[in-house]
């Protein structure tokens, strides 16, 4: 279908306004996504002990990956990549998993096991129309619901001060004030702030937080100093190593994420361009996400997904110019050839990093109770939750309890409560027998009736004797 080279709407995708009316909403979007794509390579990197270098190497390419992931997925090659106004980067419903694959095999464990990740969410996108239906709200929505409950401890450590509960001066009141003035300034900006203050609620209250902790000493630019200005990505900066646990943990993760993306990207057609997702906008996104999640191993990135913020963004302005969100992707592209832009992100302290991110993690457990309320709050959908739930959290608090499992198994299952509640949701859905509000009530009538039969006659004996 041919387009009008003259189009120059900002609520048609093929349109093409000017460059200035197009920036203010591009720059929208950038400030929505920066912290969720710099933050997860922040704490896996303390997870796996980098050093300031190797930190700055997996923002500085993660904020490349993402810029360039948004550009693929908009224009797609051949069948990969969705052709649809979504943004695409590193993403922080990984994050739970990649901690837990981490702090037993590094990051070459990681990156090892992403790749497998991602070929398998190929995989997924390839037969999606064959099996989206085992993946229906009661899944997708307890998995997403475990992702914001486990992410808690870290935001917490952080306004606590460090990743690290031992490190020096962990828990101080200073931490704690820049924290929460953080959060604060975060939740004015989103409650009461207009237009991009409102969009960009979390930039706005990590700049507070800065600037508050920089007369504090609570900020080094060494690392900016000694940074290079440009930069371009080396092929397989860390080598991979491949751990069947890792891999099993990665697999189940990408799986589910591939459902979050599916709910990402019906979002946006429906509330964006009103209308249903097409099928081969659906295949396309997830063969693209797989291709980068996969290609971006090779670099250096964490796995990639969509933007739940970005997507609201979408909806809320109705802005669905591919023009306008390339813009956003090439800023993106252009901050991840900058080593200086990854060693500033570095600077931010921790406690203003947790200030800013707890509301994220908080909004990311509303959005598994929202996929959860999709569906009937039956007994059998109630069953398969909390189960899912208790097993999952209950595991994860309690490792020493599955002390004498096998140690694979210990693995794949020991700190990444997302496996477990996947696993047990998937299979609960699978297994259990499926019924209705309508079904239960109907049971409970007819064992009130049973009931009320079995107490006439027992009175109808007693009479009689």
């Amino acid at each position: 279908m041919q387009t009008n080279v003259n189009n120059t709407s900002i609520f048609d995708f093929h349109g093409r306004p000017s460059f200035l009316k197009a920036l203010p909403i591009s720059l929208q979007h950038v400030l929505a996504m920066i912290a969720g794509v710099i933050t997860p390579p922040i704490i896996i990197a303390g997870v796996v002990g980098s050093t300031p270098q190797e930190k700055l190497l997996l923002i500085q390419i993660a904020v490349l990956a993402s810029g360039i992931c948004t550009l693929f997925h908009l224009y797609g090659v051949w069948k990969f990549g969705a052709r649809l106004p979504a943004i695409f980067g590193v993403g922080f419903a990984y994050v739970p998993t990649l901690i837990a694959v981490g702090s037993q095999f590094g990051i070459e464990g990681i990156l090892g096991a992403q790749l497998i990740g991602g070929i398998t969410m190929m995989v997924v996108g390839y037969f999606i129309q064959y099996i989206r239906h085992l993946f229906p709200p009661v899944v997708a929505g307890t998995v997403v619901l475990v992702i914001g409950l486990s992410l808690y401890d870290i935001a917490i450590r952080y306004i606590a001060g460090s990743g690290n509960v031992n490190a020096p001066g962990f828990g101080e009141l200073q931490n704690w004030g820049v924290g929460l003035v953080t959060l604060v300034t975060v939740l004015l900006a989103s409650q009461f702030g207009k237009g991009v203050v409102k969009l960009s609620a979390i930039i706005v209250g990590i700049l507070v937080g800065y600037l508050i902790a920089l007369p504090l000493g609570m900020v080094d630019f060494s690392s900016v100093a000694n940074a290079e200005w440009i930069a371009v990505p080396q092929v397989m900066p860390f080598e991979m190593e491949f751990h069947s646990a890792a891999i099993v943990s990665l697999v189940v993760i990408c799986v589910i994420n591939s459902v979050q993306t599916i709910g990402d990207l019906s979002a946006t057609s429906v509330a964006g361009m009103n209308r249903e997702l097409k099928t081969k906008e659906l295949t396309g996104g997830l063969l693209g996400n797989g291709l980068t999640t996969a290609a971006s191993a090779f670099f250096g990135a964490l796995p990639t997904s969509t933007f739940s913020q970005n997507v609201g963004i979408v909806a809320m302005t109705k802005v669905i110019s591919r023009y306008v969100l390339a813009i956003a992707g090439i800023f993106m592209l252009l901050a991840g050839l900058s080593p200086k832009f990854g060693a500033i992100m570095t600077t931010i302290p921790y406690p203003v990093l947790g200030g800013a991110t707890i509301t994220v993690f908080g909004m990311i457990t509303m959005t598994g109770i929202q996929l959860l309320t999709k569906d009937e709050m039956s007994a059998r959908n109630m069953t398969i939750v909390g189960l899912a739930l208790a097993l999952s959290l209950g595991i994860s608090a309690v490792p020493s309890a599955i002390a004498e499992f096998p140690e694979t198994l210990q693995n794949v299952i020991g700190g990444a409560p997302i496996v477990v509640a996947a696993i047990t949701a998937f299979l609960l859905n699978l297994t259990l027998p499926r019924k209705t509000l309508a079904d239960e009530a109907r049971e409970r009538e007819a064992i009130a009736e049973a009931d009320a039969e079995q107490a006439a006659d027992q009175g109808g004996l007693k009479a009689e004797k």
